[in-house]
């Protein structure tokens, strides 16, 4: 299979045009809807052609993407942790972080392995690399062993970017439905800036799993 000619294939260009308005990546797009290159990475997976690498020298934005989410396929954990070694870095947006993260269920076999790997991020200064650690917290290690852990990295981050703080004020926003009392402690104490906390209640409020009576508190907690 050539996934480029794939790739070609499943060009949408209005989809294009609305979705380079999103992105920041510096890879070129082709235009095809994230669910397509979703399938398309399910249906390479069946045939256990897993070892796509995207080129180098000149990849499109869907060929990272696409290369990313067969990683999530690898049923070897070693092997997971050392493609994610080459392809973290490749990570420029915010749907292809997320997406990949995602799909790495492999996570939810190998907890104390993973958390080991994306802990090593959390010096980073570069804003895809700790977004991918945020994530990664998010969805995989919002539990009692690691819930205190996350708030002191997340309190002492280096890494300042936009893309950055929205994560965190996504994981808090989560976190705070699965353990409010840990969470509410954690916030009144905080290090974190006022866009990111401030962020945070904002997606509490427009969270329905969050109640109101609690929707209140938050908002009484805003900083000015």
């Amino acid at each position: 299979m050539n996934i480029r000619e794939e790739l070609l294939k499943l060009n949408d260009g209005k989809y294009k045009n609305f979705s380079s308005k999103l992105t920041k990546s510096r890879y070129q797009m082709i235009g095809v809807r994230i669910p397509l290159i979703k399938e398309l990475a399910k249906d390479i997976s069946r045939s256990n052609n897993l070892y796509y690498f995207c080129d180098e020298n000149n990849p499109y934005f869907e060929e990272v993407m696409l290369e990313g989410l067969l990683i999530g396929y690898l049923k070897d954990i070693k092997e997971v942790l050392d493609r994610l070694n080459n392809f973290v870095r490749k990570i420029d947006d915010w749907s292809v972080c997320d997406s990949i993260c995602a799909n790495l269920k492999i996570t939810n076999k190998n907890k104390d392995i993973m958390w080991d790997y994306i802990t090593k991020y959390k010096n980073s200064n570069k804003e895809f690399e700790v977004r991918f650690m945020v994530v990664m917290m998010m969805d995989y290690f919002l539990e009692t062993k690691y819930i205190n852990k996350i708030f002191k990295i997340i309190d002492r981050l280096k890494c300042n970017e936009y893309y950055v703080k929205m994560a965190v004020a996504w994981l808090l926003a989560t976190s705070i439905v699965k353990y409010e009392n840990v969470t509410l402690e954690y916030i009144s104490n905080c290090k974190l800036d006022d866009f990111t906390f401030n962020k945070m209640i904002s997606k509490c409020c427009d969270s329905y799993r969050v109640s109101e009576v609690l929707k209140k508190r938050l908002k009484g907690m805003r900083k000015k």
